[in-house]
């Protein structure tokens, strides 16, 4: 593999005119990696930007309407850039290359400046608003993030969690979420405490194994490095170098979200997620995570990020049911 500086070493782009682009790329392990296999990479970034897209020696032509030339020169770029800082173009790439239009517009996805790195994947910012959600998480002590699901929170906080777990930053991981459906009496569970709060907490687990794999996370797990542990057990611990996540925190009350917030001690840093609108408690009004909001709204070392559907980044049909569903709420008040 020839060694790679950077992206203007990488390939050089001329204008023929306003509706053809030529792409030129001077590093053969890049222009296979773009190309892809069968040149399936061009051929579904010609779907994804309405242009036709010809390879020919090391030259990619793009062919089209003005504007869809421009974003698929763009998104080329982008792939090359993604390639020179990971050695890998995946599948998600291709999406996330082409730039939208109005609030999902991935201007800040193109800098590439907030990536992750971990063994399995690379994970970027996919909206403007999870790139300041990364920020955050690796700036502040303290983040709160509300917003539906399918927007990235729980997801976002494990890949730093566990990628400073990796850089040796932090010493431990604790995954900590309400487990409503059984009051907190776990005691009653049949099982060790892991067995007890795996089934609340397996979306945490789903992003681990998807992020690191089943072995390397089950060591740490046994390790103790991290760390199960049920939001009522958290109760009179002081977290020193750790990195610790509450997630569904609407199913947690005002002095629970502040019991836990409190926990924080030296190079620790806490997340605090959770969507208002999915509140499983018998009671709704005792959800303390609107209430911990506005209540820490004004104190500046304490970063809230708020989410909404636009910032939806699983299946499509996600944003629309969450806003079919709002609607109808609405409505009916």
């Amino acid at each position: 593999m020839s060694k790679i500086e950077n992206i203007n070493q990488t390939f050089s782009l001329k204008k023929i005119d306003n509706e053809t682009i030529n792409i030129k790329v001077h590093n053969n392990d890049i222009l296979i990696s773009v190309v892809g296999e069968f040149n399936k990479n061009l051929n579904e970034l010609e779907k994804l930007t309405k242009t036709k897209i010809f390879f020919r020696g090391n030259s990619i032509t793009i062919k089209g309407e003005k504007e869809y030339v421009t974003n698929a020169s763009e998104a080329i770029k982008f792939l090359i850039n993604k390639y020179i800082k990971t050695k890998l173009i995946e599948e998600q790439d291709l999406t996330l290359s082409v730039k939208t239009k109005g609030p999902m517009s991935k201007a800040d996805v193109h800098s590439l400046s907030q990536l992750i790195r971990t063994p399995r994947k690379t994970v970027i910012a996919r909206s403007k608003k999870q790139s300041e959600y990364i920020n955050a998480l690796t700036k502040n002590d303290i983040t709160m993030a509300l917003g539906p699901a399918g927007t990235g929170k729980s997801f976002l906080a494990v890949s730093v969690a566990m990628t400073m777990l990796f850089e040796k930053k932090v010493e431990k991981v604790i995954l900590s979420r309400p487990a409503v459906e059984a009051g907190e009496k776990l005691g009653f569970l049949p099982g060790d405490m892991k067995e007890k709060v795996d089934p609340y907490l397996r979306p945490l687990y789903d992003a681990l194994y998807d992020l690191f794999g089943y072995e390397k996370i089950n060591k740490k797990i046994e390790s103790g490095e991290i760390e199960i542990a049920p939001l009522a057990f958290m109760r009179g611990r002081t977290l020193k170098n750790s990195f610790a996540i509450l997630d569904e925190a609407q199913n947690a009350t005002l002095t629970q979200i502040k019991m836990f917030l409190t926990r924080i001690g030296e190079n620790s840093k806490i997340v605090v997620n959770g969507d208002p609108s999915q509140i499983d408690l018998m009671n709704k009004s005792h959800s303390g995570l609107i209430k911990t909001k506005k209540i820490l709204s004004k104190v500046k070392e304490i970063k809230l990020v708020e989410f909404d559907h636009k910032d939806v980044v699983r299946h499509p049909l996600v944003t629309k049911i969450i806003q079919a569903f709002k609607k109808n709420l609405d409505d009916k008040d």
